[in-house]
């Protein structure tokens, strides 16, 4: 893969938060069935109006689809990575509101991973990784999304790569050292997932207090259910 530019970018918190907002609805899904009605919505307003913000969502819930139903057996859905990989890649190269490209670039080394994963090709995952590694020498002080997505990929990795899993914890860790700095740094819902994941990447007993400190923040910014809150009220039960 390419070597991509380095230069770290000073970004307005203000503009990343509107451009989070524009966004929310189609990154972190979790839901199959709410993946599949979301991917219909967006193509057809994409399809109505191809503006540079509708491409950018097109090319996030693509990557929901490859992540939510890609890897299901018989799904129908296979290819929706490569696809998000290939329209974030030519978004990255020309976008013009450059508050969008923590969440593009971001998006963009995630997609190759799973690209990786469902076509068995596991030197893409060490091509994707070294996308990461330039989006949050990028973007890391200014959003929270490289190295959040950076950590949801490592976590999930098969044990082969144990070098690589053991980011998450590093990144879940920076991403709560800027929150609890600067709360603005990250939505509440981004939150309650990354402190579920921390302690999820910290399962020893040696850090279970801090760990249950973390879950109880998890489940307290997310009284909606809509990030961590039932995950982490899933390990809690598991720790009992």
């Amino acid at each position: 893969m390419e070597t991509l530019n380095k230069t770290t970018y000073a970004m307005d918190r203000k503009r990343l938060q509107t451009a989070e907002a524009r966004l929310e609805d189609v990154m972190e899904m979790s839901d199959p069935d709410a993946v599949k009605l979301k991917v219909k919505q967006v193509e057809d307003e994409f399809a109505a109006d191809p503006s540079e913000l509708n491409n950018i969502r097109l090319a996030i819930i693509h990557h929901e689809v490859a992540l939510n139903l890609g890897f299901l057996a018989k799904s129908g859905y296979k290819g929706y990575a490569r696809r998000s990989f290939d329209r974030l890649t030519a978004l990255e190269g020309a976008l013009k509101a450059r508050e969008y490209l923590p969440f593009v670039a971001s998006h963009r080394a995630s997609a190759l991973s799973l690209v990786g994963g469902e076509t068995r090709e596991l030197y893409l995952v060490g091509d994707a990784f070294r996308l990461f590694e330039g989006a949050v020498e990028r973007f890391a002080e200014a959003s929270y999304m490289p190295e959040f997505l950076r950590g949801s990929v490592a976590e999930n990795l098969p044990w082969i790569f144990w070098r690589k899993k053991r980011s998450a914890a590093k990144d879940f860790g920076s991403i709560i050292r800027k929150y609890e700095a600067d709360n603005s740094y990250a939505s509440v819902k981004i939150m309650s997932f990354t402190y579920w994941a921390w302690a999820k990447a910290h399962s020893g007993k040696c850090f279970r207090e801090q760990a249950l400190v973390y879950l109880a923040k998890a489940v307290a910014l997310d009284p909606d259910g809509v990030g961590g809150k039932a995950k982490a009220e899933a390990l809690l039960w598991e720790w009992r």
